[in-house]
């Protein structure tokens, strides 16, 4: 668990130095996530994910369908608290073993979507990319993919792409 907890960590900080360089009139820019925007994908992580994520540490059981909490004016800032309690409640020694993987598999992928959409260079960790990549192709098979699912059909990449 330490390993995923410094991983984590390492994740959280890299969402939020993008969350940081995202510019108020970037909000409204598609992303590669189908019908949502950049500020959609903020305040799903902001609103839903770390919210879900502390639950989860905290062994509790999940309405993955709930809303997101509305996102404010300073998207940083409530980043940052939501990762703050987050990193907390899984340093705690009670908290359940196993889901941090999954966490940084979703935060990996969206620090991408955003990156991609807004053209923010934060400079994207190769290991945490690899191991969001490696966590996704193992839990994340086809029966859990499609149109109506939460995950969208696998996109082919080329080759010689990074993670």
């Amino acid at each position: 668990m330490r390993n995923s907890l410094g991983r984590l960590e390492r994740t959280l900080g890299q969402t939020e130095s993008i969350i940081a360089e995202i510019r108020p009139e970037q909000a409204t820019l598609p992303t590669p996530c189908p019908q949502w925007t950049v500020r959609d994908i903020v305040e799903h992580i902001v609103g839903a994910d770390l919210r879900n994520f502390t639950a989860v540490a905290q062994g509790e059981t999940i309405d993955w369908g709930a809303p997101p909490e509305p996102l404010g004016d300073d998207w940083v800032r409530q980043f940052r608290a939501g990762a703050h309690g987050l990193l907390a409640t899984w340093g705690r020694p009670d908290a359940p073993a196993g889901r941090a993987d999954q966490q940084i598999a979703e935060l990996a992928v969206h620090g991408w979507d955003l990156t991609t959409a807004t053209g923010v260079d934060v400079g994207l960790d190769e290991e945490i990319a690899e191991h969001a990549l490696a966590w996704s192709q193992g839990m994340l098979r086809p029966q859990y993919r499609g149109p109506d699912k939460a995950v969208g059909r696998e996109v082919p990449a080329p080759a010689d792409a990074p993670a």
